[in-house]
């Protein structure tokens, strides 16, 4: 039980940088993929097409910041991360994503992100 609680963290922080990686390729599809319910959404859509164009980088994403509002959730919630990250030579940037996390640690966890906002500003909370 222990293991399903601690994979967890690892299976949204796994989704994140998928997300994240597609994002700095500039694959919006990828992007669409990742986020559940965000091809149903005209404002979704638009907010992952823009940040597909603005946020394109080539290179390997490097996460340097997650804060979790569903870290260590005993069993479902809702709520935002806060991701800092960087390409290696390009300044860092700052998103939240909104994460569904539904079961428990008894049964397992299943981990979904709903939607990535545009950048904030680097000091921002989401």
């Amino acid at each position: 039980m222990l293991a399903r609680f601690l994979t967890a963290e690892n299976a949204e922080r796994d989704k994140e940088e998928t997300l994240l990686q597609a994002q700095a390729r500039g694959d919006v599809n990828a992007m669409l993929a990742q986020l559940t319910g965000c091809r149903q959404s005209a404002t979704c859509v638009a907010t992952v097409r823009a940040d597909a164009s603005r946020l394109r980088r080539s290179g390997a994403v490097k996460i340097l910041s997650l804060k979790s509002a569903t870290a260590y959730s005993l069993a479902g919630a809702t709520g935002k991360t806060r991701l800092a990250w960087t390409v290696i030579g390009r300044l860092p940037v700052v998103q939240c994503v909104e994460v569904r996390r539904t079961g428990s640690f008894f049964f397992g966890i299943h981990v979904a992100l709903l939607s990535l906002s545009a950048p904030i500003p680097n000091e921002a909370d989401c």
